[in-house]
C-alpha cells in the first residue's frame, strides 16, 4: 500500500510505500540489537556524531526550505528558521548531555560509595508532526540517542522527506546501522508498534485525539509515553504594555504558519484601558499581510495544509459570527482566500462568548479572538477557563507583576513579552489536554533514560 503526500501549493504527489508488518518486525529487531552496542559506546563519541550529523542537515537548508513550502506551504521566506532552529536545539541538548547524563553522587558516607546513574530506556518510537517536522522530531531524537537508545522515527504523511534527510545525516556522519531508522507507517501499524514489546518508550507530537489514541494503545502495558499535544494559547496584555510591540509580537504568534502551532496565539486578553488602541494595531497587522503562493517572496501566509482543514476552519469563523461575534479583518484584502481553497484569510474576532468553539477549541488556523478584562483577576480566570495548558504569555514592563501572575497560571510554560517560541535550554511541557511529560532542556533526559542505583559496601578488615 502506498500513501501520497499532497502538497498544498500545487497539488505535486509524493508518494511511499507503506511498511507492513514484516518491515516493522525486523525494523524493531534491527533497533533492539543495535541498541546494545549503541549504549555502551563512549559518550563522547556519540556527541562527535550526532555533532557531525547537525552539520549534515545544515548543508542541507536549502533544500528542505523548498521541500517545506512546497509540502506544508510555509511561505519561503520562512522556511530556513526550521533548519536553524533544528541546529539550535540539536547543539543545545548537545551541551547539556555531559552534565544531565553524568552519575550523581550522593553525600559522602564512611564506608560506601553511592550514586546514581541514568541508564537508556532501549528503544524509542518517536511519532513527528507536519507543522514543524524538523523541530519536533529534534527534541525526541537527538536526547534520545545521544542517551544510548536506538530509534525508530514514524513522521507525518504529509512530509515524508524529513525522515529520509536526518536518515542520510546521520548515517553519513557515522552513526552505526539500525540505531536510528525510520518507516512510514498506517494508523493501525502505528498502533501495533506502539504495543510492540520492542518498543520501550513513546515520543509523540500531534493532536489531542492523536495523543488519546497512543495512550490507549499503550495501555496496560507499563511503557512510559511522553505526550506534546495542542494548545489554545492566551496572551495578556496589559494596561501597562507597549502596545505597539505587543500588537505586533501577538500577530506574529498568531498568524505565523497559518495559524498552524500549537502554541500559536488564539487568544489576546487585553485591559479594558487599552482594548480599543491594541485591537486597532493588531487589526492592522492582520491586515497586512500577504496571502499567497509561499514561492513567492512576497507572500507572508500561505495555505493551510488540507482543504478540509481550511473548510473547517472558515467555518468555525462563520458559527462565531452568526452567534454574535464581530469580524474586524476585511476579507476582500485576500482575495485568493476563497471557500473550496486551501487559503484562508487572517481574522481578528471581538464581542466572543466562552461557550464559542472559536474560543474553547483549538482551531489550529489563522484566527485570533480578542476578550477585554477590567483587572489582572479577572485576565488570570479566563486564561485558565480552558482544557488546554500549553503556553501563556505576559506583555508588561512590571517584571514583579509578570512573576506573580505566572504562578497563577496552569500551563507549563508562561513568557513575559514573547510568545510561540520554544527555549532548548527550558523544559518544553504542557498541562490538562496539552500533554503530559516534557523535552528539551536538561529534564529532556530524564524520559528517555531510567535511574539505577548503584550502592556499593566497601570491604573494611
Amino acid at each position: 500500500m502506498r500513501q501520497c503526500a499532497i502538497s498544498p501549493v500545487d497539488g505535486h504527489l509524493v508518494e511511499r510505500l507503506l511498511a507492513d508488518a514484516s518491515a516493522l518486525g525486523h525494523a524493531l529487531e534491527a533497533a533492539t540489537a543495535a541498541q546494545r552496542a549503541w549504549r555502551e559506546t563512549p559518550l563522547s563519541k556519540r556527541i562527535n556524531i550526532l555533532t557531525r550529523a547537525v552539520a549534515n542537515v545544515e548543508a542541507l537548508s536549502d533544500q528542505i526550505s523548498a521541500e517545506l513550502t512546497l509540502q506544508i506551504g510555509r511561505p519561503s521566506r520562512y522556511a530556513a528558521g526550521e533548519v536553524a532552529g533544528f541546529s539550535e536545539r540539536a547543539h543545545k541538548m548537545i551541551a547539556l548531555a555531559p552534565s544531565a547524563l553524568a552519575d550523581k553522587p550522593t553525600a559522602p558516607k564512611a564506608g560506601f560509595q553511592r550514586f546514581v546513574r541514568r541508564e537508556p530506556v532501549g528503544v524509542v518510537l518517536v511519532l513527528a508532526p507536519w507543522n514543524y517536522p524538523y523541530l519536533c522530531a529534534v527534541n525526541a531524537v537527538w536526547p534520545a540517542l545521544i542517551a544510548g537508545n536506538s530509534v525508530l522515527l514514524k513522521h507525518s504523511e504529509h512530509t515524508p522527506t524529513c525522515p529520509e534527510h536526518i536518515y542520510n545525516a546521520l548515517k553519513d556522519a557515522g552513526l552505526p546501522e539500525g540505531v536510528f531508522q525510520y518507516l512510514h507507517l498506517s494508523h493501525e501499524a502505528v498502533a501495533e508498534a506502539v504495543a510492540d514489546p520492542r518498543v520501550d518508550y513513546i515520543a509523540f507530537t500531534g493532536s489531542v485525539a492523536g495523543g488519546r489514541a497512543v495512550h490507549q494503545a499503550a495501555g496496560g502495558l507499563f511503557k512510559a509515553v511522553g505526550l506534546e499535544l495542542g494548545g489554545n494559547d492566551a496572551g495578556y496584555v496589559r494596561a501597562d504594555a507597549d502596545l505597539d510591540f505587543a500588537a505586533e509580537n501577538l500577530s506574529d504568534g498568531a498568524f505565523f504558519n497559518s495559524g498552524q502551532s500549537c502554541c500559536g496565539i488564539e487568544r489576546s486578553v487585553v485591559h479594558q484601558s487599552v482594548f480599543e488602541s491594541f485591537v486597532e494595531k493588531l487589526v492592522g497587522h492582520a491586515s497586512s499581510l500577504v496571502v499567497g503562493d509561499p514561492r513567492e517572496a512576497r507572500t507572508t501566509m500561505g495555505p493551510v495544509i488540507r482543504t478540509e482543514a481550511a473548510d473547517r476552519i472558515r467555518q468555525v469563523i462563520a458559527a462565531a459570527i452568526e452567534a454574535g461575534a464581530k469580524p474586524l479583518v476585511d476579507p476582500a484584502l485576500f482575495p485568493i482566500a476563497k471557500p473550496g481553497t486551501r487559503y484562508v484569510a487572517p481574522q481578528v474576532l471581538v464581542n466572543v462568548t466562552p461557550d464559542m468553539d472559536v474560543v474553547r477549541e483549538e482551531i489550529f488556523g489563522p484566527v485570533v479572538v480578542v476578550i477585554p478584562v477590567a483587572n489582572d483577576a479577572e485576565a488570570i480566570r479566563v486564561i485558565n477557563d480552558d482544557r488546554y495548558g500549553l503556553t501563556a504569555s505576559i506583555w508588561t514592563a512590571d517584571v514583579d507583576a509578570a512573576l506573580a501572575l505566572a504562578d497563577q497560571i496552569h500551563t507549563g510554560t508562561v513568557f513575559m513579552n514573547r510568545c510561540d517560541y520554544l527555549d532548548p535550554e527550558l523544559a518544553w511541557v504542557g498541562v490538562k489536554h496539552s500533554g503530559r511529560g516534557a523535552s528539551l532542556s536538561s529534564v529532556g533526559f530524564d524520559a528517555l533514560t531510567r535511574p539505577k542505583s548503584f550502592h556499593l559496601r566497601l570491604k573494611t578488615r
